[in-house]
């Protein structure tokens, strides 16, 4: 019984970890470029069943049964990579990667890569992004734009009035998902140097949105409560017959 109460203590902590990344996930679905976060069950540990077949309760004396569960754990986050919707904001400034790639940004801890394409100017007319992370040109040097009307043409020449003003810089990933690791805000870092050599076009006067979907998230929402509640049953049932058999043994030792 104490093993069943630990397996069901086990499915309690692992379901509260995963409403937490779901509720990350709902807060974040109006963020442009936020990329979910996936997370499963998987077992804890195993143990081996012996059944003694004899008086001596040893290894060689007993038959294998078979395996038990002793719980479950959280996997392992992933971060799913697939493309949000575009939408269309008619910001000129405002830059959305249709297909592969990420734009290269500098934080005060190095280089970094983003979907989020909410773009300004900052005071010394340099490019930068909402968190005032500076853009990287195809270089790794920053941009910066000159006063006047911007347009930017799909491989991400920028021009300002008519006239080249830089070219913004898109990293592109074999496997993002085995090179890239979540970092501060809404960015990620990487392994090494970026790998991949597809890269998408860049559209202007649009945000690519999260990847999140509100449907799914609330229906996966309601399962791990519903999770979460059963284990919590068991756990008091598991309580019970614990506290039961205590009073038995008690009464006839």
């Amino acid at each position: 019984m104490i093993k069943g109460i630990y397996a069901a203590a086990s499915a309690m902590v692992a379901n509260l970890n995963r409403q937490s990344t779901l509720s990350h996930n709902i807060a974040n679905m109006d963020t442009p470029g936020f990329k979910q976060i996936l997370i499963s069950l998987d077992d804890f540990m195993d143990t081996s069943v012996l059944l003694p077949q004899s008086s001596s309760h040893t290894a060689t004396n007993s038959k294998y049964i078979g395996e038990l569960g002793l719980g479950t754990q959280t996997d392992q986050e992933k971060t799913d990579f697939s493309q949000g919707g575009l939408r269309e904001t008619g910001e000129e400034l405002d830059f959305a990667i249709n297909g592969e790639g990420f734009f290269r940004v500098m934080t005060p801890d190095g280089e970094r890569y983003t979907r989020d394409g909410r773009f300004v100017r900052d005071i010394d007319g340099n490019l930068v992004t909402v968190d005032g992370y500076k853009v990287l040109d195809e270089s790794g040097a920053e941009i910066n734009i000159p006063l006047g009307t911007v347009s930017v043409v799909a491989d991400g020449t920028l021009q300002v009035d008519g006239t080249d003003a830089g070219k913004i810089g898109i990293a592109s990933f074999v496997d993002p998902q085995a090179e890239l690791t979540r970092d501060i805000g809404n960015t990620f870092i990487a392994d090494g140097a970026p790998t991949g050599e597809e890269f998408g076009s860049i559209q202007q006067g649009y945000l690519e949105m999260s990847n999140a979907n509100s449907a799914d998230l609330m229906t996966q929402m309601v399962a791990v409560a519903r999770a979460y509640e059963a284990a919590q049953q068991l756990v008091s049932t598991q309580d019970e017959l614990l506290s039961k058999t205590m009073s038995y043994l008690g009464r006839y030792t």
